[in-house]
């Protein structure tokens, strides 16, 4: 199920918290769960999934990268330390948290515009939820152009042992699927 792009993701390096910088090579033989996150967003609450996915697989060699970003109607306000606190204390998660950064525009970080072309918005699927997220991520991305490479919060982006992408998973994708997603790359 590997992808057909050559693009090894391990070759790309991240932003830790303390703004040190992390190359991905640090995981590899790993599945990499890459999430764009945001503590006052209505899909916050998938922390909780999250939480309980790592614990039930890390030990099989599941990484979630949590990536902070308040491009989103200013959902992600805090500072670092802050949105680390919230997450720990009410999510108690033990998964990796990174400096917050951008995904859309002119300053989007290079980890996210390449995975996000590589495996580009397919919808948010059908809903009324789904219809409403649509159309207000639509007003909120209009000023990033043809660089609002995420649509919203919580999206989530595969990457397989090898380091290549294996799937896209919108905010509104069911945990258990992404799971189950993640449990055919261990």
């Amino acid at each position: 199920m590997a992808s057909e792009n050559t693009t090894n993701y391990l070759d790309f390096s991240v932003t830790a918290q303390d703004g040190s910088t992390v190359p991905l090579s640090t995981y590899a033989g790993k599945v990499l769960l890459v999430v764009n996150t945001a503590t006052g967003c209505g899909f916050t609450p998938q922390y909780e999934d999250l939480e309980r996915i790592y614990a039930a697989h890390k030990d099989q060699g599941l990484e979630i990268l949590d990536f902070p970003c308040n491009q989103f109607a200013g959902q992600a306000p805090e500072s670092d330390d802050q949105i680390n606190q919230f997450c720990s204390l009410k999510f108690n998660t033990e998964f990796p948290r990174f400096k917050k950064l951008d995904v859309n525009g002119d300053t989007a970080d290079p980890l996210f515009a390449a995975l996000a072309t590589e495996r580009p918005f397919q919808g948010f699927g059908s809903g009324l939820k789904a219809a409403a997220l649509d159309k207000f991520a639509k007003a909120n991305n209009k000023k990033f152009g043809e660089k609002a490479y995420i649509m919203w919060n919580f999206t989530k982006f595969l990457i397989d042992r090898n380091g290549h992408l294996v799937a896209r998973f919108e905010p509104t994708t069911s945990m258990d699927e992404v799971e189950r997603a993640i449990e055919a790359q261990l």
